[in-house]
């Protein structure tokens, strides 16, 4: 695979989990039964399996810089943050802070892939 494919491919992967976090984080706050849909958990996780599996080819391509490690270290804070948000959180103020954290951390991880820079705000 070329390398431009696999980004597009990686690209394309994410944007998709940021519709789908916005959707899950949407239907949570409104304690819709979406939620439950048989689909509703498992496309997510196909969608992550590319994200990732094209994620690791981009890594080896670019090698472990700063940046990669940055970005491997905040997927891992959202997902926990996201866990949270969508299930684990007890109370509903708590999934909400856990899905602004979620969020946000996306935002980093965007910025972070855009500048190739482990601190894009600087």
């Amino acid at each position: 695979m070329t390398y431009a494919l696999v980004k597009h491919i990686h690209t394309a992967a994410a944007a998709v989990v940021v519709l789908l976090f916005l959707l899950r984080g949407y239907w949570m706050l409104a304690g819709s039964p979406m939620l439950a849909k048989r689909w509703v958990r498992i496309v997510p996780h196909v969608n992550d399996t590319i994200l990732l599996a094209a994620g690791i080819w981009l890594a080896t391509f670019f090698g472990f810089q700063p940046f990669v490690v940055a970005k491997l270290v905040a997927v891992v804070v959202y997902i926990a943050a996201a866990t949270v948000a969508l299930k684990r959180g007890r109370t509903k103020p708590i999934r909400a802070a856990a899905f602004a954290v979620s969020l946000g951390v996306l935002g980093y991880i965007f910025a972070v892939a855009a500048t190739k820079s482990a601190l894009p705000f600087v």
